[in-house]
C-alpha cells in the first residue's frame, strides 16, 4: 500500500456533480469540463494578476513573485538567478477551512510521526 494520498480526477468531480444533481454522469461531464476550462482560462489570462472568488468555495489568485538573484542550485551549490514570474494561490472558503481545521485525533486519523501531538510523544520538538 502506498503512502500517497488518494488522487481524484475530473471524472470523479463529474460523478459527484451527477450525484448531487440526481442526473446521469454523461450529462454532468461536459459542464464540469467547461467550468474547469473556463476557470483555467481566467487564470491564464491574468494580466499580470487576477483574483477569482467563488463564494462558499474559495479564492483562486494569480500573483507576481519577486526575482531571486541569490538562489543556489542544491546539487552544485552554484548561484542561480530566478526571474520574477506569476504563481497561483488558492485560499479555501470558510466551510472548507473549518472542516480542515478539525484535529486529526478527533477524526480518528493517524497522527504523523514526529508531530507535536503524537500520542507516543515521538515529537522532534523537545522544549526544556
Amino acid at each position: 500500500m502506498s503512502d500517497r494520498p488518494e488522487t481524484l480526477t475530473k471524472k470523479d468531480v463529474a460523478r459527484k456533480v451527477a450525484q448531487l444533481m440526481d442526473e446521469p454522469i454523461y450529462k454532468s461531464e461536459p459542464w464540469v469540463s467547461a467550468v474547469l476550462t473556463a476557470l483555467g482560462d481566467l487564470l491564464i489570462e491574468a494580466d499580470p494578476e487576477r483574483r477569482v472568488e467563488l463564494r462558499d468555495f474559495g479564492v483562486f489568485e494569480v500573483k507576481k513573485t519577486k526575482a531571486k538573484p541569490k538562489a543556489r542550485n542544491p546539487k552544485t551549490n552554484e548561484p542561480v538567478f530566478i526571474p520574477s514570474r506569476r504563481k497561483t494561490h488558492f485560499r479555501p472558503g470558510k466551510r472548507i477551512q473549518e472542516v480542515l481545521k478539525t484535529p486529526l485525533r478527533e477524526l480518528d486519523y493517524d497522527i504523523p510521526e514526529g508531530s507535536a501531538d503524537a500520542p507516543d510523544g515521538s515529537s522532534t520538538n523537545h522544549s526544556s
